[in-house]
């Protein structure tokens, strides 16, 4: 027997680590004078698609369908916080 509420409890502990962490994915632009975009995730790289705004979801898999051609591979980092 699967017992969700105690993976659930589990998924929000990484999920408050992960934010305190302060995780992101890079995807650094290829040629000069073109833009790289950024996005938070968790320490494995997974964004979470459903928190991001309109135009941030629309970047994100923008920036996806682009790796190799405008933008290079993603690598995740934690963030700096200035």
């Amino acid at each position: 027997m699967l017992c969700t509420s105690s993976s659930n409890a589990a998924a929000a502990a990484a999920a408050t680590r992960n934010a305190i962490a302060g995780w992101e994915l890079r995807f650094e632009p290829l040629f000069a004078g073109h833009r790289g975009y950024v996005f938070p995730c968790d320490a494995e790289g997974q964004v979470d698609m459903d928190g991001l705004s309109e135009r941030a979801l629309q970047n994100y898999l923008y920036a996806r369908a682009m790796m190799g051609r405008e933008t290079a591979w993603p690598r995740v980092q934690q963030s700096v916080i200035h």
